[in-house]
């Protein structure tokens, strides 16, 4: 539809069209492996750093620069989370296991599915922290948001390892809650022994060791300052003419779309104002 669109309006798409540099003069001027292009007006519309393979590169944020434009510290988002060597040696056999959890930063919280994988956590709920997650803090998971875990042990006839088993098991599935068990048995049944079981599992204190990176980053959080540009154009309030849009400006939206309207919204706001 977008290829249809643009041959009607008259657009011409040039592929493996290496851009070497940019300059401005009276118009800009982009030299490439395939000519010298000249226009009144540049719209940058390269993208973030997420996906390397998919083609991303920091152009954007060059040229940004270049033109004196203020970027905002990039960082990959919306990406997987690497736990440390006794984590992943004591949770990461479980990969595949998922359970709906709650997990918390010190400003933001997500009710989602969490899913282990082989070098630390991803799934819904870990990939939506990971934007407010900051290298060397700690993440908050509870394990069984608005669940009471231990009520049926303390009202058991027996409260034994069986009980606590048979109580996690209908909550996390059997392969983690076993797991949490052997890591975290209480060393008797008191009533404070239970407590403690329970306040552990509704918040378990993770320190991740870093993420999984740009390669598998749905997206870039930073980039262009949005006090750079116009908000209801797009274009720098340094240099008339020069448009930034999508992934390259700092705004960054949960999962669900949002990140593909942004792009979207950015680039109508950006071609109506030609």
């Amino acid at each position: 539809m977008l290829e249809t669109e643009c041959r009607s309006a008259g657009v011409q798409i040039l592929l493996k069209s290496g851009i070497q540099e940019v300059r401005r003069t009276e118009e800009f001027v982009v030299y490439t492996v395939s000519g010298e292009f000249h226009a009144p007006v540049l719209v940058v519309a390269t993208g973030g750093l997420s996906i390397p393979k998919l083609g991303a590169t920091s152009l954007g944020y060059d040229l940004a620069r270049q033109f004196g434009l203020k970027i905002r510290e990039t960082r990959p988002a919306l990406v997987p989370l690497v736990l440390g060597t006794k984590d992943r040696t004591r949770y990461c056999d479980l990969a595949g296991v998922s359970a709906e959890v709650e997990v918390s930063t010190d400003h933001s919280s997500f009710r989602e599915k969490m899913l282990i994988t082989h070098r630390g956590l991803s799934g819904p709920a870990i990939l939506q922290i990971s934007m407010y997650w900051r290298e060397h803090s700690a993440i908050r998971i509870d394990l069984a948001p608005g669940r009471d875990v231990t009520l049926s042990i303390r009202e058991a006839k027996e409260r034994n390892m069986a009980a606590a088993r048979s109580a996690l098991q209908g909550i996390l599935p059997k392969r983690f809650a076993t797991r949490w068990l052997d890591l975290h048995a209480p060393q008797d049944w008191t009533n404070r022994a239970l407590e403690k079981l329970e306040g552990q599992l509704h918040e378990w204190i993770v320190e991740p060791v870093g993420t999984e990176g740009y390669e598998k980053a749905e997206v870039t959080v930073g980039g262009v300052d949005t006090e750079e540009l116009s908000s209801k154009t797009m274009e720098s309030r340094r240099v008339p003419g020069l448009f930034f849009i999508g992934e390259l400006v700092d705004v960054t939206g949960h999962l669900g779309g949002f990140n593909f309207q942004w792009a979207w919204a950015s680039g109508a706001a950006a071609g109506r104002s030609l």
